[in-house]
């Protein structure tokens, strides 16, 4: 500031500093660019500019970054993404106009002069040294879209977008000389349609397919004169000339151009005026970016597509490759969401959970025995405002969710088969008194042992809840001292070892505690993560990783590889047999019932946590696995004296609330599909009048919560909510937060 006169102006030491600068830059091309070893102007200077002869030969130039569309299953659109919104298209589907009207305004002797306007350049040198500073610039077409392409190759890293446009003499000899090079390559033609597919005009839209559609609603070969003259114009200044924000000065800009066209004789003076007179006329449509825009209420699963592509090495050996490939976008992904189980999760979940209820639901079908995700909804939309959420409530915080939520009892029967892959019979009967002390000790993993150090104890819900039970009627009424004895005869790790073969980690990436309250559902997972595990009872013991993509192609058509779905035998098939016929009597004759799909065979169980912070159904056909969870996010609304989907409740039960969204989701899904059966077995015990008998795995199944007048039983509570047990030996765990259910 202290070089500036009072009058504003530059000083004579300025001034001579500006014009040396253009007079550097002419006296270089003037010397015979194409002979760099002249050394003019010492280029090689360090901590400068490099050498003109030390640039490579060749300009990289980089896929322009497009749109990314992502499909469901059959081929719809979910949503479209994109880092850069852009629509590459060939010359013959831009209007002449606006092919003229880019020329005449940027580079008017673009088809007479090579990839250096010496005349231009003189006339900016003469002009600029009359005002005293750069009033006139010199860049070609050809140099404008070379330095687009230094842009588009700096992506979304500033830095290096600040390098690609900064002001110095290295920048434009850089400009200079690669320039010269497109020239030769490309040839005019093809350079004006690289250049107006690659600059940008303002309001998210680069290249001028995705202007027109930005600005006037239609595709860039319709576009007439006037509003070819309006992008024109946008492009020397986005914001200034920004018609959405200021139209007076946009349709003085636009003016100018049209002017210019005139003088260029690409018009005539009189088509000029009479554009010149006619209003902007613009039909706005707004950016339609992201995963928010998603339809069907697919815009968790759209995220949870995009976190899968960034943390997938698959897709590129690192997360900064991967994000490369993303935001350089052009792509058709292909997932594999199901159009009508998305649409009938979203249906049930509308009907039983609002918005704005005080808390949230969230549902998750999975195909058993291929691990593709079909379904994925919540009653929080994805969004900024209020009842409005950017954490996808099915899913681990690694893919966008949160810490996850307690299952309760649909942890059971992961018990269950650890016992039975074991050589347990399922006919195993315990004593499982209403209350009793956790056992003393049980062995852990690498030769640990839990250590009952507090004296904590459980408790089934019922004082009439007392045994000797088999596992059958332990299981239908989800007797908590049950399935804790049973974890004391097998130790705890067979338990966590089996939940990590079904895929079942906790949602917040912590390790698995080893306590025996695990059997009683404390250990904190997300609906996706229930889903694939009960798919694994549903495909005989084989579980298979979830996926959500299934193919994706470039818009050239080349496909590129994607994850494939990793399946392994978790557990024999008798084993997962036992359990779904064990399972098919809880939505039979249990804590299930309004969960039960009619006729078709379906088999589940109900989960209620301590103090009713969550619920849960989690249910599963042979074709089809689904889990969902009711609860609040942020773990503070007890269901208790509360109202969901506008129905009063006292108490919420995993049968009551969740189970009916699953009968919904699931119903609607498996319309028109096969209706297979499970492979049944008969059960230790069926027929002696202790537990149940039939061959329906049925008993009443009233699950310990004590409400003993509706049908089938409600959700048990009943372990407690005591502080840790874990001893030094093994270090903390979460406690006996589970209930009974």
């Amino acid at each position: 500031m202290g070089n500036k006169r009072s009058g504003g102006g530059l000083s004579p030491a300025q001034q001579a500093a500006k014009f040396l600068g253009v007079s550097v830059l002419a006296g270089a091309v003037l010397a015979g660019i194409a002979l760099p070893a002249v050394g003019v102007i010492g280029l090689a200077a360090k901590g400068s500019v490099e050498g003109f002869d030390e640039l490579p030969a060749t300009l990289k130039q980089p896929p322009l970054s497009q749109r990314t569309t992502i499909l469901d299953a059959a081929g719809g659109p979910i949503a479209t993404v994109y880092s850069r919104d852009r629509t590459v298209v060939p010359l013959k589907r831009i209007s002449p106009y606006m092919q003229k009207a880019i020329v005449a305004i940027e580079d008017s002797r673009f088809y007479e002069h090579g990839a250096v306007d010496l005349k231009g350049i003189l006339r900016a040198l003469n002009q600029n040294a009359q005002s005293g500073g750069v009033s006139q610039g010199a860049s070609t077409l050809t140099q404008q879209y070379v330095k687009n392409v230094f842009v588009e190759e700096a992506g979304d890293d500033a830095a290096k977008v600040a390098e690609a446009t900064q002001q110095t003499l290295g920048r434009k000899i850089r400009e200079l000389k690669y320039a010269i090079q497109v020239e030769e390559e490309l040839g005019k033609k093809r350079i004006l349609k690289n250049y107006l597919n690659i600059t940008y005009f303002g309001q998210q839209a680069y290249g001028v397919e995705a202007a027109s559609q930005r600005y006037f609603s239609k595709p860039a070969k319709d576009l007439k004169l006037q509003e070819a003259a309006l992008l024109a114009g946008i492009v020397q200044s986005p914001s200034r000339y920004d018609p959405v924000n200021d139209a007076t000065e946009a349709r003085q800009r636009r003016n100018v151009v049209l002017q210019r066209m005139a003088e260029t004789h690409d018009i005539s003076q009189a088509e000029a005026d009479r554009a010149k007179r006619s209003p902007l006329k613009l039909n706005v449509s707004r950016p339609k970016n992201g995963c928010i825009t998603a339809v069907k209420g697919a815009g968790f699963f759209c995220k949870y597509v995009e976190k899968v592509f960034l943390n997938d090495p698959v897709f590129g050996k690192t997360r900064e490759a991967r994000a490369k490939l993303w935001n350089r976008g052009g792509l058709r992904i292909k997932t594999t969401l199901d159009p009508q189980t998305q649409l009938s999760v979203q249906d049930s979940i509308k009907d039983h959970v609002y918005q704005t209820d005080d808390v949230a639901t969230a549902a998750t079908i999975v195909e058993p025995g291929s691990g593709k995700i079909l379904g994925m909804g919540q009653s929080r939309p994805y969004g900024y405002g209020k009842n409005e959420t950017e954490i996808n409530l099915s899913v681990d915080r690694s893919m966008g969710g949160g810490a996850g939520y307690q299952p309760g009892s649909t942890f059971k029967p992961i018990v269950a088969a650890a016992a039975l892959e074991r050589g347990m019979s399922a006919g195993k009967r315990y004593s499982a008194p209403y209350e009793m002390p956790y056992p003393e000790r049980i062995s852990a993993c690498d030769g640990k042992t839990w250590v009952n150090t507090g004296g904590q104890k459980l408790t089934n819900e019922n004082e009439s809840e007392v045994g000797p039970y088999r596992l059958r009627e332990a299981t239908a009424k989800s007797v908590n001292t049950y399935f804790v004895q049973m974890i004391d005869d097998i130790g705890i790790c067979p338990v966590t070892e089996l939940a990590g073969k079904m895929g079942v980690e906790r949602a917040d990436g912590r390790p698995m505690d080893q306590a025996p309250s695990i059997a009683l559902g404390t250990q904190e997972v997300s609906p996706l993560t229930m889903a694939s595990a009960y798919a694994t009872f549903a495909a005989r013991g084989v579980y298979c990783t979830p996926i959500a993509i299934e193919s994706i192609r470039t818009i050239g058509g080349k496909s590129l590889p994607v994850p494939k779905s990793k399946c392994s035998r978790a557990m024999s098939e008798r084993t997962a047999d036992t359990v779904n016929t064990l399972l098919r009597g809880v939505v039979e004759d249990g804590t299930g019932r309004q969960a039960g799909l009619g006729s078709r065979a379906s088999a589940g169980k109900t989960g209620t946590t301590d103090f009713r912070y969550a619920a849960w159904f989690a249910g599963y056909t042979p074709n089809m696995s689904g889990a969902v969870w009711v609860g609040d996010p942020a773990h503070e609304r007890r269901m208790i004296d509360i109202s969901i989907g506008g129905t009063p409740y006292a108490k919420v039960f995993g049968g009551e609330v969740p189970g009916p969204i699953w009968r919904d989701a699931m119903s609607g899904a498996l319309e028109g599909k096969p209706a297979p059966g499970f492979e049944r077995v008969h059960l230790p015990g069926d027929g002696d009048g202790r537990d149940g008998g039939g061959d329906h795995d049925g008993g009443r199944g009233d699950d310990g919560d004590g409400d003993d007048d509706k049908p089938g039983g409600g959700d048990g509570d009943g372990d407690g909510d005591g502080g840790s047990p874990w001893p030094d030996v093994i270090g903390g765990g979460d406690g006996f937060g589970g209930r009974g259910d």
